[in-house]
């Protein structure tokens, strides 16, 4: 951070300006190139001795002094002009030279006002000396500078308001750039050290109790110390930075065998996310003695350097940093062990896995002795975590089933599982590797940190509902790049220059062939804009967003402005792009038929339809985007919106109109047996019914883009296979469900019509869009009903467990040797498909390998364990019913307005269904997903995101559930 003293005529702060070519001149080398890259006299001195420095002194002083001069010449009665100069010199500092302009500000003030600058000099470097704290010393005489101006010119409030306005920028400038006192001080020049170590200030030994930085301590220190400040328990401790003296250190200490102490390695780098460095350093244990403790630590040290942990560093891509030392009061362990929150074998699930012995950590770590093992499942709704994460004790009242048995207590070891998934909690979701001890009364943290090998964390939460179901290779290679392309753009806008590193192609995957998007890049993208830490839990587990900061919002404002510039676009862009894309699109799609073209032309049919795709996707991802924010924002109720324009809606209504045309068109309805067949054959007997098959076939060319699964090009179209609306338009005819509500008047809120806005523009997007997808699968159907006239498939449906590349080359001949290998390909393809869709995907998947499920804990992890569940209320209204559970639209079994449908995702297929049942359950979704909206559109009770629902409730079971509050209860 910055100095103490800012006023000091020699460099406290690291922050003070320097002119490059002068340092240049004097040593060959650029300051901005080396260090920290600040152009300032602290870098001067540390980078060039103490004669360097001073030059650099004098030529900074020279400058404010002229400053201040040059002011007084031009305004002679007006002094403020004179502080005015001083700002308008330290910003050019900034802006050019990466400085603070210190030494400018130092002595141009001096001449400025000689007694106010003594008064701050000496109250400031007093409190420095005597402290040597330089963030309570910077504070300190920022404070004091416009507070003793006031005192001496009180009747001078321009002088007073510009003096304020120089010390928050001088504050400002410390935020932004890095201090050059925080450089190792055996680094410096040897003329300089003495000085750096003065000015470094903060004399007293670091300890675990006080804020320590990763980059100058080491991960593992600065983690320690977060949960020692957070009231976990955590043994004292101390740390010796790279580079410094440990003579101090070591004289501060007494070990003895009553009170031995334990030396640990913290280097830099070392425990963060990406590596963990475990057991690449040397830790020294039962130190009795001062000096054993020397001996230790310099024995960690030299461990740095160790052939083995040079290797892992180069091969992580690890820069050369320092190693940090920790040394702690060592624990006494009567049992000890380590704890991952998270299975990393599965890497799924809720149980904690425990390795554990009696006595000290070091002998589970070690892998020489085979520890005790254990499992314990910890549910949500067991882990009772209050706004500020502040018990980590398992209370009395929760009970956690575990498995494994051995030498410690079950009460200790459900302690330490909780205490591992607390950790996990206060970390944002991300599975962290603890290591503890138990001396007997005190449960000790001697370490925590990521579970590398856990990491990304794949969630199903929005993906489910984006693309449900489970995907083939086909869809996905189609999918995966668009939606990840895309959002990627989208970031950018907001991000600029910062969206650089990200790899926007890591935003999805496919794990046992269900789609996942990665809650670790979307997290770190959403830090890199400024939104809350807990962004992840949010991605994660569906937690709340707190505001984000004054300052994330500023600086983020620019790329917020050009976002909300394309939305304020967006109706005029989707007009423009109808005009010049998608009507243009469709109109030559409409003339060049795929069954009509050779293979090379379908592909290049392909092609055309993916380019508008890609335009398409682009608004499919902001309008549902806008429409969300926007009825947030405006708080615009359900009830005054009108969703007719969905087309899930807008198929709904128009079949049941229909039905109920047809059902006064049959005579003698209720003798008719209860099938589409019957009813089919019943219409074509007189010239009304006719009338109605007609209207029937004008629904399936209007709305037979549809299906059960807009986003998934795999599953046939309603024009394709009628047969599920046939039965449905039957079912309505037997029994037409309730009227849907009437649509609700024209908004006169404007707030409303803003809101109606974007749903109606979402309406027509979603049309557009599942329009494309239709034509897309249209145009691979064609060439597979040519394949296996060739015998190159064997089936339909055969040419979806192909990826499009492989489709491409098969097209075009790239690959002699593709067409003998097609049949293998699609078997093992087809039957690690089926295999996959047998087993419900786990809502979370930890690391980037498959998940794998076993049968012994899906029936611990499914097992209910509380009679009451929390999801999202979507659609308000009470209701009681009993479960019937429906995976997929290929069997729909008899339902009626005492049905409960539990479901795992609702698309915009299941809206004839829905309307039916008496209340929804599913296992993902928002309030404007489409079974919340068709839920609203009937006046049923719906709750979202009930995970795995579809296997915590059995059929027949009886339910209560809100649609307000999101609360489902188990009767019986």
């Amino acid at each position: 951070m910055g100095s103490t003293a800012h006023l000091y005529p020699l460099p406290p702060s690291g922050r003070v300006a320097a002119h490059p070519l002068d340092f240049f001149a004097l040593t060959k080398r650029r300051l901005d190139r080396i260090g920290t890259g600040n152009v300032s006299v602290s870098a001067a001195f540390y980078h060039g001795g103490q004669w360097v420095g001073i030059l650099a002194v004098l030529s900074e002083t020279v400058k404010g002094i002229a400053a201040v001069l040059l002011a007084r010449f031009f305004f002679p009665t007006d002094p403020e002009w004179e502080i005015i100069a001083l700002i308008a010199l330290v910003l050019g500092r900034y802006w050019i030279g990466k400085g603070a302009g210190t030494t400018n500000v130092v002595w141009g003030y001096i001449v400025h006002d000689w007694l106010t600058a003594g008064l701050v000099f000496l109250i400031g470097g007093i409190s420095f000396t005597l402290l040597r704290e330089r963030r309570s010393g910077k504070l300190s005489v920022l404070i004091l500078l416009p507070l003793i101006t006031a005192l001496r010119h009180p009747v001078s409030g321009e002088l007073i308001g510009v003096t304020i306005l120089l010390s928050f920028l001088m504050a400002w400038i410390y935020q932004k750039i890095p201090d050059d006192l925080e450089l190792a001080t055996a680094n410096a020049q040897t003329s300089s050290r003495k000085m750096f170590r003065f000015f470094q200030g903060d004399r007293a030994i670091p300890k675990l109790d006080k804020p320590l930085n990763a980059n100058l301590f080491g991960q593992k220190a600065a983690t320690l110390s977060h949960l020692k400040r957070w009231g976990y328990p955590v043994p004292i401790g101390w740390v010796l930075p790279p580079g410094d003296d440990s003579t101090p250190l070591i004289e501060s200490l007494q070990p003895s065998p009553d009170v031995p102490l334990i030396v640990r390695s913290s280097a830099i780098g070392e425990d963060s996310e990406t590596a963990s460095a475990a057991g690449q350093y040397e830790s020294i244990l039962n130190i009795t003695s001062q000096v054993a403790l020397e001996r230790a630590i310099l024995q960690c040290q030299v461990s740095y350097n160790f052939p083995a942990a040079t290797r892992y560093r180069q091969d992580r891509g690890i820069a050369e940093a320092g190693m940090a030392v920790l040394v702690q009061v060592q624990v006494k362990g009567v049992f000890s062990g380590v704890a991952f929150s998270r299975d990393p074998i599965s890497r799924h699930g809720d149980a904690v896995v425990i390795e554990a012995l009696p006595g000290m950590a070091t002998q589970v770590v070690s892998g020489q002795i085979t520890p005790e093992q254990y499992r314990v499942w910890i549910r949500e709704e067991n882990l009772q975590l209050d706004a500020k994460h502040d018990s980590w004790m398992l209370p009395e009242t929760v009970k956690l089933e575990m498995t494994g048995t051995g030498a410690l207590p079950p009460s200790l070891i459900q302690q330490v599982a909780y205490l591992a998934r607390h950790l996990e909690a206060r970390y944002h979701g991300i599975p962290q590797d603890i290591e503890w001890s138990y001396d007997g009364e005190q449960l000790w943290v001697l370490q925590s940190r990521p579970i590398t090998t856990l990491l990304p964390i794949w969630t199903r939460k929005i993906a489910a509902e984006v693309i449900p179901g489970f995907i083939r290779p086909l869809t996905w290679s189609i999918n995966r790049p668009l939606t990840c392309r895309e959002w990627g753009e989208i970031f950018t806008i907001v991000l600029g220059d910062r969206a650089n590193g990200l790899n926007f192609d890591e935003t999805a995957t496919l794990h046992n062939s269900a789609a996942y998007f990665n809650a670790s890049l979307l997290g770190e993208i959403f830090r890199r804009m400024g939104l809350p830490p807990e962004s992840l839990e949010f991605l994660t587990r569906g937690t709340t967003f707190s505001k984000p900061s004054l300052r994330s919002t500023l600086r983020n404002l620019p790329g917020l402005l050009r976002l909300v510039y394309r939305e304020l676009r967006l109706s005029i862009d989707f007009n423009q792009a109808m005009h010049d894309c998608f009507h243009p699109v469709f109109d030559d799609l409409s003339r060049h038929l795929p069954d009509q073209l050779p293979d090379g032309a379908v592909l290049r049919r392909i092609y055309q339809i993916l380019r508008a795709l890609k335009r398409a996707t682009y608004f499919s991802i902001m309008v549902p985007l806008s429409t969300a924010l926007r009825q947030a924002l405006f708080r615009a109720k359900q009830e005054e919106l009108d969703s007719s324009q969905l087309p899930e809606v807008a198929s709904l209504r128009s079949l049941q109109l229909l039905a109920a045309s047809a059902g006064q068109q049959i005579p003698n309805l209720d003798q008719l047996p209860r099938c589409s067949d019957m009813v089919f054959t019943a219409l074509a007997l007189n010239r009304e019914g006719q009338a109605i098959l007609n209207q029937f076939d004008q629904f399936l060319e209007m709305y037979g883009y549809l299906s059960d699964v807009a986003t998934d090009i795999a599953v046939p179209t309603w024009r394709e296979n009628p047969s599920l609306v046939r039965d449905l338009f039957a079912q309505y005819v037997f029994n037409l469900p309730m009227e849907a509500k009437p649509t609700p008047r024209k908004p006169r809120n404007w707030k409303t019509r803003l809101v109606q806005r974007r749903l109606n523009l979402k309406g027509r997007v979603t049309e557009i869009y599942s329009r494309l997808l239709a034509q897309l699968r249209w145009s691979f159907v064609t060439l597979e009903q040519r394949w296996i006239a060739h015998h190159l498939l064997s089936e339909p449906g055969d040419i979806f467990f192909l990826t499009f590349d492989e489709i491409e080359k098969l097209v075009t001949d790239a690959d002699p040797t593709l067409p003998e290998r097609v049949p293998q390909l699609i078997t093992e393809r087809r039957s690690r498909f089926e295999q996959d869709s047998q087993v419900p995907p786990p809502m979370l998947v930890y690391g980037n390998e498959p998940p794998i499920v076993r049968n012994v804990d899906r029936a611990m992890f499914d097992r209910p364990s509380a009679q009451q569940l929390q999801g999202i209320g979507a659609s308000p209204g009470q209701v009681e019913g009993q479960v019937v559970i429906v995976m997929n639209l290929q069997s729909i079994p008899e339902i009626d307005r005492h049905t409960i449908l539990v479901v795992p995702y609702t698309d915009s297929g299941w809206s004839p269904l829905l309307a039916q049942a008496g209340g929804l359950i599913a296992e993902v979704g928002g309030q404007l997903s489409h079974g919340a909206i068709v839920a609203r559109e009937y006046g049923i009770p719906a709750v979202m995101n009930i995970i795995e629902a579809t296997q915590r409730f059995q059929n027949g079971q009886r339910v209560r559930m809100d649609g307000q509050t999101g609360i489902v209860e188990i009767l019986i």
